[in-house]
């Protein structure tokens, strides 16, 4: 069978998926494919779907399925999966780069220096102990998250419907998450439910000053709102690895708001990361039967 790879994984996955059948990165052999690997740029929708009879399998090397669509893969009789478990760690430490860098001032500090600059008396920082951060959605990332955040004396909340406990975090309402709440970090996927959930009318209800961190799904947010939260204050700072595209419209306005601290969507992109997705794809394909 073919096993095309269509976007970044780890360079050794090649060779340890020729065991399977044969490998290729060439995106014309499509119609030849059996078992697809994706990661977050490639969208596996009708179009591509259409262009693919020989596809089984797809495998989407990450947590979120929002670029593959299961239902017309379901309708077809293709098996899509994805890898839950590997992008845990990468993704909490992302998170937690943000939550303790943004606080402290460091990108201010740092860009201040480059400068010349020497602002030991206008940079005041603030801290995370005895502070409350509140997470929306409270899956494998968050957990891992809350581990963290609770060793920084953090008290944690979470809001997440699917679930009846937690082992850290003390599940709330989203409006009392909003209201407790001196960081917020989202963990949930692009859903009917999620999409643009946070928007002018959960940040109204939000404690002023709040710092806001994504590195679940971009479309979560209406970055109008965010922005113009920012703009006025409400929101301290947000930080953000996810957007609404990759890369982001150039007139998104997150681009252009005040307070804004961004990355590429590298939260999964560690080097341990590709090879922990590594190792779940050639699980799957070991249990994978053509």
């Amino acid at each position: 069978m073919l096993i095309l790879i269509a976007d970044a994984f780890d360079a050794s996955l090649p060779k340890r998926l020729a065991q399977f059948g044969e490998v290729s990165d060439d995106m014309a052999r499509l119609p030849e494919a059996t078992v697809l690997l994706v990661r977050s740029k490639t969208k596996v929708n009708q179009e591509l779907v259409a262009q693919a009879p020989a596809l089984k399998l797809v495998i989407r090397g990450g947590v979120g399925m929002d670029n593959v669509d299961k239902k017309l893969c379901a309708e077809k009789g293709i098996k899509a999966v994805n890898t839950p478990r590997a992008s845990s760690v990468a993704v909490a430490e992302m998170a937690m780069a943000f939550l303790v860098a943004i606080p402290a001032r460091l990108l201010e500090a740092h860009v201040s220096m480059k400068e010349g600059k020497f602002l030991k008396n206008e940079l005041k920082r603030t801290e995370l102990f005895k502070k409350t951060l509140g997470l929306i959605g409270a899956g494998a990332i968050a957990s891992e998250v809350a581990k963290r955040a609770a060793a920084f004396g953090m008290e944690v909340i979470a809001f997440d419907p699917f679930l009846k406990e937690h082992p850290i975090a003390q599940l709330v309402s989203l409006e009392e998450l909003a209201a407790k709440s001196d960081f917020i970090s989202l963990h949930t996927p692009l859903t009917d439910e999620t999409r643009g959930m946070v928007n002018a009318d959960l940040i109204a209800k939000m404690k002023d000053g709040v710092i806001i961190v994504n590195t679940g799904r971009g479309r979560c947010v209406e970055e109008a709102d965010v922005a113009a939260a920012l703009g006025s204050g409400k929101v301290r700072a947000f930080g953000t690895d996810v957007w609404a595209s990759d890369p982001p419209p150039a007139d998104s306005p997150l681009l252009t708001a005040p307070n804004v601290f961004m990355s590429p969507h590298i939260g999964a992109s560690s080097r341990e990361n590709l090879g922990r997705i590594g190792d779940e794809v050639v699980l799957l394909l070991t249990d994978f039967k053509a």
